[in-house]
């Protein structure tokens, strides 16, 4: 080889290395996050008519206001850091009509299939005096969704025309996380959601509540803030009747059965719809690993030798290798009971009282323990439970500690002697009660659900919100479940997400 080739060559290498020690990183991940989207010309809100759950709704530039069908989900485009689904209240996805690159098509809502014409690239515009505004560009026609011919009026059609700083192209969204930054959510997750459970499972939260009819609901989304615009989706309906009304205290859990592990989904109705007399526990089971089903009809879950009263507020307990049902029932008061069971639908013995009301904290309007939900850790067992009756802002959780020996009786169990968690003046919370507990999308992370009123006159009634926080643990090993957090307040969203 000649001098000048390996010159040639050696200025080749070098030139390689000096490209690739200062390529720039690669774009940072996008995050997924929830937001209202608003118009710089004219101040409207990206708006879907009505919360329609109709295909092919034309969306549209509305006065904003502090509805539902304003929010919209963003959720990155794998691989991207700029590109976006948008998802609407209805869980259907912002797309261009027909996969149009024509000036003025319609920007409608559609079930989403995750083509080019359903994926928006954000596009950062400088606009003097805010932040976090962007062209909403379509990555299938590359063009810019605007109200029609860019008008400042409310209630003007979305459509697409090409992109400018101006003229109604530039949308701000406040919600707007910023890369791989801190995601954040507000409560309330739901505005009607007495008794809520809520699960990290696979990718989602899943979320169900008391519909107080013959319905059984659930709704799902990637991010706790997602929860708060999802649609509730019927995914049983009541007919038996056994329990064809009322149905409310929904929990599901994943549990072994003949066939494998299935999700069983426990809620209390009524033999007669509104009647509290002929309330019981009832269970179903899903054909896979679908929390949200598809679900059958699996059993009553009475008592096999005191079905003489109604019983509410089923969970379950997995001690000991064995399983057992808690929940409420009537004896004068409202005691916790403690039933052993052979399988997920199947009582194995009769229930045993596991907790009385006896504390004046737990005597506001009635004396009241149900509720009772497990929470576990380093190996030790807690119960944690509302007491007081749900009709007054004392409303509160009392907590049981575990202390070894038989969990059928009361004897193993030892009462915390104050609240673990009640009402908030400062922070208008009042009632907080009917909890649930779920891990961070990466585990790390210790969360409650839980509802609560925001007026100390709010009611036992399906105005009850359903809120989430982070809780932590005490040094002797037992949980800290700190103040209720007021409504609206941004909270970083759970670790992982």
């Amino acid at each position: 080889m000649t001098r000048s080739r390996c010159l040639s060559a050696l200025i080749g290498v070098l030139t390689m290395v000096v490209t690739f020690l200062v390529a720039p990183p690669p774009a940072a991940a996008a995050a997924t996050f929830t937001s209202t989207v608003v118009n710089q010309n004219g101040g409207n809100c990206f708006d879907l008519p009505g919360g329609s759950s109709t295909n092919g709704t034309q969306l549209r530039a509305f006065s904003c206001g502090s509805g539902a069908n304003q929010n919209v989900g963003f959720t990155p485009v794998p691989g991207s850091s700029d590109t976006y689904t948008l998802t609407t209240r209805s869980d259907q996805c912002v797309d261009v009509y027909g996969a149009s690159t024509a000036d003025n098509a319609a920007i409608i809502q559609w079930p989403c299939h995750g083509g080019t014409n359903q994926q928006w690239r954000l596009t950062p515009v400088s606009v003097s005096g805010t932040d976090k505004t962007f062209n909403l560009v379509s990555v299938s026609s590359g063009k810019c969704v605007t109200p029609s011919g860019g008008s400042s009026a409310s209630n003007t059609n979305l459509v697409q025309l090409p992109c400018a700083t101006a003229n109604g192209r530039v949308w701000r969204l406040p919600g707007f996380s910023g890369g791989t930054g801190t995601k954040t959510f507000t409560n309330p997750l739901s505005q009607h959601g007495p008794d809520p459970w809520l699960t990290y499972y696979d990718g989602y939260y899943y979320l169900a509540t008391t519909t107080w009819n013959s319905t059984v609901t659930m709704r799902k989304a990637g991010t706790l803030a997602g929860l708060a615009t999802a649609t509730d989706q019927v995914i049983f309906n009541l007919t038996r009747p056994n329990g064809a009304g009322t149905m409310w205290a929904p929990e599901f859990h994943l549990l072994d059965g003949p066939n494998g592990k299935r999700w069983y989904f426990y809620y209390t109705a009524g033999r007669e719809p509104y009647d509290l007399g002929t309330q019981r526990i009832h269970v179903l089971e899903s054909a896979g690993l679908d929390p949200m089903g598809p679900y059958t009809f699996k059993a009553d879950l009475l008592d096999p030798t005191q079905d003489d009263t109604w019983e509410l507020d089923p969970s379950i307990l997995h001690l000991n290798g064995k399983l057992y049902l808690l929940g409420t029932f009537y004896n004068g008061s409202q005691p916790m009971f403690i039933r052993p069971l052979s399988n997920p639908w199947t009582a194995s013995g009769t229930r045993r009282v596991l907790s009385t009301p006896t504390y004046g904290w737990e005597t506001v309007g009635g004396a009241v323990n149900e509720g009772a939900e497990v929470l576990q850790r380093n190996g030790r067992t807690f119960i944690v439970y509302s007491a007081s009756h749900c009709s007054t802002p004392d409303y509160k959780l009392g907590m049981l500690t575990y202390s070894g020996g038989d969990p059928l009786s009361s004897s193993s169990w030892v009462k915390s002697p104050n609240p673990v968690f009640q009402r908030s003046n400062a922070n208008g919370v009042y009632g907080p009660g009917h909890n649930g507990f779920f891990k961070s999308p990466d585990g790390t992370e210790d969360w409650m659900v839980y509802h609560a009123n925001s007026s100390a006159s709010g009611g036992c009634d399906m105005n009850r919100t359903t809120r989430a926080q982070k809780f932590t643990w005490n040094a002797d090993g037992t949980p800290n479940f700190g103040t209720p957090v007021a409504l609206g307040v941004t909270l970083p969203a759970p670790s992982g997400e």
